[in-house]
């Protein structure tokens, strides 16, 4: 059983066909025939060959137009090409790089050119699989790390909340946390870091050092949310900014102290049906040498709920906009009030955004209940 690597050879002309399989073949490659355009895309799709010697003049479709139509499908994108042809032109060979083909080799073919440049195409093409690879292993670290410094529903039962939480890349720029600060008294905490990926994540981890910093009864929320602007001025990149929404619930006296920064407002949502946002207004964090926080009071009642979120939940909602999206997520929690709170997130977001392969940005929901 040949193990090589598989090339598929693509020509009109089978004489051709059987010359250049037999020099692979010699050199313990395996190989693949087709004598059209469309019979070697069939092939592609269900074998994936390592690589692919494709004769740019043939009957019908050309082997330009294959290579078009191989580049355009995501499983076959990634197939090295190389174009055999008897067009030895400097504008043919553009033509056919520019198309997406790696090499050009002119006809006649001879062996050793044909084997040379082969063997250095098949290595820069493992070369950039395991550079892909190491990369994806790297992301999916981070991305693990970044969820293994979130706080679950689990490892704080007395929070009594549930969140849905889908980073758009492998890392994302969203984050929340939950901190007991006192017996009867736990703050939630909301954020967005402009931009996505690696960048954006790491700083997740500062955010949250800084927020158990200042989770102390001798801070208020605008405290926290002055202490934590004046690190992320230092911290972020220029053109970089953090939206955030802090909230601390006293479950004693049902009172929720609300801070904001540039981020989208909390929602409440009362036992018996009623939603209204709580507006805060102030700037992003890390943006101005100097930051004026307003803080809002709201008083609570037993099983009323409230939510925070990020604005990829309620931007891009099929046919509406920011405000419309903020009127469905209110009614969506409405509707939802009965639904038991660690479930009640997910079930919201699957209804605001039913399709996640058409969101891009992350999505973030944190919901709350008061119990006593």
């Amino acid at each position: 059983m040949n193990n090589g690597p598989t090339v598929l050879v693509v020509d009109d002309t089978p004489t051709n066909v059987e010359l250049v399989r037999h020099i692979l073949s010699a050199e313990g490659f395996r190989t693949l025939d087709a004598y059209d355009g469309a019979t070697a895309r069939e092939l592609c799709r269900g074998e994936l060959p390592d690589l692919i010697l494709l004769d740019v003049m043939m009957p019908g479709e050309s082997g330009l137009e294959t290579c078009a139509r191989l580049k355009s499908e995501p499983r076959t994108a990634n197939i090295p090409i190389i174009f055999l042809s008897a067009l030895d032109d400097v504008s043919s060979k553009v033509t056919g790089l520019r198309m997406g083909g790696v090499d050009y080799i002119s006809k006649p073919v001879h062996g050793e050119e044909l084997l040379a440049r082969v063997r250095v195409h098949l290595r820069i093409s493992a070369a950039n699989r395991k550079q892909v690879e190491e990369q994806r292993v790297r992301l999916e670290q981070l991305r693990a790390a970044q969820e293994a410094i979130l706080t679950r529903p689990e490892d704080c039962p007395e929070a009594a909340f549930g969140v849905f939480f889908r980073p758009l890349e492998e890392a994302g720029g969203d984050f929340y946390d939950v901190v007991r600060i006192a017996p009867d008294v736990v703050g939630y905490f909301a954020a967005d870091i402009s931009g996505h990926g690696v960048s954006a994540s790491f700083l997740t981890a500062a955010i949250k050092a800084l927020l158990r910093q200042y989770a102390s009864p001798l801070f208020s929320p605008e405290d926290s949310m002055r202490g934590i602007d004046a690190v992320m001025r230092q911290l972020l990149g220029e053109e970089q900014y953090l939206t955030a929404c802090y909230a601390r619930l006293n479950q004693r006296t049902r009172n929720l102290a609300v801070v904001s920064a540039g981020h989208p407002p909390l929602v409440v949502v009362t036992a018996t049906g009623n939603a209204r946002a709580i507006e805060v207004q102030s700037e992003p964090l890390g943006v101005f040498g100097s930051q004026v926080l307003q803080q809002k009071e709201v008083r609570l009642a037993r099983q009323d709920r409230f939510f925070l979120y990020s604005d990829g939940l309620i931007e891009g909602c099929p046919g509406s906009g920011r405000e419309e999206g903020l009127e469905q997520l209110m009614e969506a929690c409405i509707r939802h009030r009965n639904t038991p709170i660690e479930q009640a997130p997910a079930r919201i977001a699957g209804e605001l955004r039913p399709d996640f392969s058409t969101v891009n940005d992350d999505l973030l929901l944190l919901a709350v209940e008061v119990r006593r």
